[in-house]
């Protein structure tokens, strides 16, 4: 009788034959195998002697066995050297020939090279003997390649109770990697595989082996999903290991880089192989614009630790590749970054990934960028600000040209004027002299859209809703037309397969408590809300009150970071301000608790401009408080003694520091801009096992939406309506502010290039219409045109359409909005911080809490359209009642006699409860009658316990809070429309 095989054996024995038998493998064996010189002896003779005889009867390698020791030798020699990957791309030169040893994937219509490339012998052998000293020693699998070994492979079997991390110990320990076969560069890649999970690792190092997931990822997370038709890790024989995709990592996605420790400038060399999701991102995207063509857009929501400037590289020098019909698909590829300082990862990646030189540029000035355009480049890298800047001087040139345009991090570095710029730039409708204001305005809607003769491929983790509806991919839900992305790598999966850390898992917030008290003896009238919100401003920017957080950042930093030998011993920190005076104070007070608990740590401060700090001269800048250049604060932060970043706004993107672990925030962060502040925690490295926050301003609520927006799949709920337009320039038209006269003449005017004192006398009389409107009615038109201009700045891009009037209006509307005042509105607030002052302030750290997310796709809203402003009438009290109501909200009670209010309150509802009123209004009357009823009981129960606790009676009486929170509780605890006595809990009826 037979069973399944369901040992180890049996899943090789699978693995081989799938190989064999619908791959078009060979099968080897180990009397094929050279242990002497780790090759497979028998098929690389084969294959040389079959595709270059010539060559191999000169060096005589089968005449005599010097001249094939020699031959080895050589051959040995190379691929210790250059690596296996350099070898088969690039042969071996041994006098007096030179070798092809892999013959690579053809092009289109060469039969010459599809006949060498079909003689490339692929093999694979099971159980390998590969050690010379210990001859039993077997590798469970390995490919080879024309005879070259390629890739190792150790099995486990889960039936077996084993699973893919014994694979990895296996390698770890017992696969020395000192043995030529396991040498670094001799083997492309190294699989430890079961039948739920594959790992790989580029170079062995005994136990400081580094294994990679190579998992296609479930439910958006780590893992793979369950298989229907087979094993769950099948595709790596069925997919990865065919021929084409073989050939294809190794033609473009593995390779050996070099790179340079900025501080020592050692040379270090690492080999690449692509993550799993690297590979299928970048052959799906091939595979797409192959099929249809140039003029698509494309998101990708790739996590942090997706390792997205490979990516990136990788797409770049593969779309210049493309080609149908014998011609290029795209003639240039830009990559496009957001940052001031170019990303040089992705620029040194992708000049080390080209196989041919001279064709990435680097565009650092925006003359380099109109030089490598006009030179045709095929790969430049530059940031978006350039292109308004060679606009003029492209000309038609690139009309009938064909680009690929790259962004990195799209939602910024796609959108407004520089990329309507670009798109003229590169469409070739910008320069044109002979062009009349007609054609002018037609070049302007064109140049808003997206060209026809561009593809765009945008890189994000964070997909606003902009960047979705304008690159994602559209598809009806219902009645809706929604939104997604092309690909996705999450964060879930990011976090779980640990390339980067989870920095929700130990969020603390920081509770504030304090009192405010009133410095003069009258009690004027302000506005209430203005005025909550000033209050709130005064106590977290006084210097007590920073004084306070700075000495528990301090404090924290010291006992729970530096005295836990986080990341070993080599941890920062970064505090995150509201603003540039607050950060100025925080360094200050910041440097004042190290010195005073004698650290050996200092602090760095970062923030842009200068800033005239209590109205001293000179105005300080940070490069000054720091005594170095900012440019230098990356780089400064590494070393000691410098363990705390202080910032207002720098450093709170863009920022990947590894060695930072803590961060303290006091500022209020909402949307992308909290997961992107948070998020610079979250890079991994050896020894960074977990991160902390800690914040005083946020709720944790926000905090967590924010957060579930990123975490897996992001999607638009809807489109944005086009029509909305309409309705804004009808209430614009309403207020009579300008006419169709005055647009027309003043756009042709800016279109001709007219003097500005032809324009400004139009703009002058529209601003005086203005200025005559009632208050509210400004704030309606002036919310209304920035609305509109902001609006259809992003819908030109994406209709199909353009709308020459709209187009107009846009220019005209530009002009226009800086001539308009803001509206003028009396603050009834002006004067309260002249009437209060601080009179108590203490923090309150509440437990380290895990925030969850969701595990759910999560949706965001399109963009708004129309949101018109309107004056909110001040709501007026008293400023003892702002007090009280403050104090209430953000300080708490301190009771003299906190047990007896206890004792007393938990009384009061049974009390209540007796009331006759009140049990007859529960059983004839309605709930909001009911309510009332409560309420007066209550008031009489207050009353006649006076006497026992005037605390209780003054605090009901004077706080209107704590009234609204009794009469709450009491009233919900104490309602039945049966009209039954409430009872307290374990007792019998009061």
């Amino acid at each position: 009788m037979a069973f399944t095989n369901t040992k180890e054996n049996g899943l090789e024995a699978l693995i081989v034959d799938w190989l064999v038998n619908h791959n078009g493998y060979e099968q080897g064996t180990n009397a094929d195998y050279n242990r002497e010189y780790a090759i497979d002896e028998t098929r690389l003779f084969r294959f040389l002697q079959d595709t270059q005889p010539d060559a191999m009867e000169k060096l005589g390698v089968f005449k005599a066995d010097l001249k094939k020791k020699q031959f080895l030798n050589r051959l040995q020699g190379e691929l210790s050297k250059r690596g296996i990957i350099d070898v088969l791309r690039n042969g071996i030169k041994i006098y007096p020939v030179d070798l092809i040893m892999f013959y690579l994937t053809p092009t289109e219509n060469n039969a010459k090279a599809k006949l060498m490339h079909e003689k490339n012998i692929f093999s694979v052998t099971r159980q390998l003997q590969y050690s010379l000293d210990a001859t039993r020693l077997a590798l469970d699998m390995c490919v080879f390649i024309n005879g070259l070994p390629v890739i190792t492979f150790e099995l486990k079997n889960q039936l077996t109770k084993q699973t893919v991390g014994d694979a990895v110990e296996q390698y770890k320990n017992d696969r020395d990697p000192r043995e030529l076969l396991f040498q670094f560069k001799r083997c492309m890649v190294h699989f430890a595989v079961d039948d739920a999970r594959v790992k790989f690792c580029t170079k062995l190092d005994g136990k400081s082996s580094w294994f990679l997931p190579f998992d296609k990822g479930y439910n958006d997370g780590a893992g793979n999903p369950p298989n229907p038709d087979g094993i769950m890790t099948d595709y790596l024989w069925k997919d990865i290991l065919s021929k084409n995709k073989l050939c294809r990592i190794i033609e473009n996605y593995a390779q050996v880089v070099e790179e340079v420790d900025p501080e020592t400038k050692k040379k270090s060399v690492k080999q690449i192989f692509p993550r799993y999701h690297q590979l299928d991102v970048v052959e799906n995207l091939l595979a797409d614009v192959k099929h249809n063509g140039i003029g698509k857009c494309y998101l990708i929501q790739h996590s942090a630790g997706s390792g997205k400037s490979n990516s990136i590289a990788w797409l770049a020098h593969q779309l210049i590749g493309l080609e149908k019909d014998g011609h290029p698909m795209i003639d240039s590829v830009l990559v496009v970054t957001d940052r001031r300082i170019l990303d040089k990862q992705i620029r040194d990646t992708i000049k080390q990934f080209m196989q041919v030189k001279n064709t990435v540029a680097w565009a650092e000035h925006s003359g380099d960028l109109r030089q490598a355009i006009k030179e045709g480049k095929r790969i430049i890298v530059t940031t978006i600000e350039k292109f308004p800047y060679v606009v003029p001087d492209i000309g038609a040139d690139h009309k009938d040209s064909r680009f690929a345009v790259l962004i990195d991090e799209a939602h910024s570095g796609q959108s407004g004027r520089n990329s309507a710029q670009m798109n003229l730039a590169l469409s070739g409708l910008a320069s044109n002299d002979d062009m009349d204001n007609e054609d002018k305005i037609n070049a302007m809607m064109e140049g808003r859209k997206l060209l026809q003769n561009a593809s765009y491929f945008a890189f994000t983790a964070t997909p606003k809703n902009k960047t979705l509806e304008t690159f994602g991919i559209p598809y009806q839900d219902g009645d809706k037309i929604k939104h997604r992305p092309f690909h996705v790598y999450t964060m879930k999966q990011a976090i779980q397969e640990g390339f980067i850390l989870d920095v929700l898992k130990y969020y603390t917030p920081i509770d504030s408590y304090y009192r405010l008290m009133k410095t003069v003896e009258d009690d004027p009238m302000f506005d209430k809300k203005r005025a909550q919100k000033k209050l709130r401003s005064f106590v977290e920017s006084d210097s007590y009150t920073i004084s306070q957080k700075a000495q528990m950042m301090v404090d924290h930093f010291h006992e729970q970071v530096i005295a836990k030998g986080k990341i070993g011993g080599q941890a920062r920190a970064m505090v995150v301000t509201a603003s540039i005076p607050r950060c100025i104070e925080y360094y200050y007070a910041i440097n004042k608790c190290l010195a005073a608990r004698h650290s050996p740590y200092k602090s760095i401060i970062a923030f842009s401009g200068e800033h005239k700090y209590q109205g001293q001269e000179p105005a300080l800048t940070s490069s000054a408080m720091n005594g170095f250049p900012d440019a230098s604060i990356p780089k400064t932060f590494k070393k000691d003694p410098y363990r705390l970043l202080i910032v207002a706004d720098m450093f709170q993107t863009g920022f990947d520091e590894p060695l930072l672990h803590t961060m303290y925030v006091d500022k209020m962060l909402y949307d992308i801009k909290a997961v992107q502040t948070l998020s610079r925690l979250n890079r991994a490295c050896p020894k960074k096992y977990d991160t902390f926050v800690l914040d005083f301003a946020n709720k944790t609520s926000i905090i967590e939406e924010a957060f579930s927006r990123y975490y897996r799949t992001t999607i638009l709920s809807g489109e944005t309506d086009p029509n909305k337009l309409y309705d804004i320039i009808a209430l614009m038209e309403g207020y009579q502010v300008y006419s169709a006269e005055h647009v027309e003449k003043l756009v042709d005017l800016y279109l001709s290039g007219a003097e500005r004192d032809r324009l400004d006398p139009i703009l002058d009389a529209c601003a005086a219409v203005y200025k005559e409107l009632q208050t509210d009615d400004q704030i309606k038109f002036k919310s209304a045109a920035k609305s509109f201009v902001r609006t259809y700045g992003f819908l030109g891009a994406i209709l199909p359409y353009g709308n020459a009037d709209w187009e107009k209006l846009s220019i005209f509307l530009n002009l226009l909005i800086p001539k308009l005042p803001a509206p003028r509105e009396d603050d009834l607030s002006q004067g309260i911080l002249d009437a209060i002052d601080l009179d108590s302030y203490r923090l309150e750290a509440r437990e380290v809490m895990s925030i969850k997310l969701e595990d759910e796709d999560s949706e965001v809203p399109p963009v708004p359209t129309g949101k018109i402003g309107h004056i909110v009438d001040p709501e007026m009290d008293l400023l003892s009642s702002i007090l009280s109501a403050f104090n209430d909200m953000f300080g708490n009670i301190d009771w003299k006699d906190a047990d007896n209010v206890r004792r007393q309150i938990l009384e009061i509802p049974a009390m209540v409860s007796k009331d006759k009123r009140y049990q007859n209004a529960m059983k004839n009357s309605d709930k909001q009658e009911a309510r009332t009823e409560s309420e007066r009981a209550l008031q009489q129960v207050i009353f006649s316990i006076m006497a026992d606790n005037m605390e209780l009676f003054k605090q009901f009486q004077d706080n209107p809070s704590f009234k609204k929170w009794l009469s709450d509780m009491v009233f919900n605890l104490t309602y039945n429309p049966e009209g039954k006595p409430y009872q307290i809990p374990g007792n019998t009826t009061v």
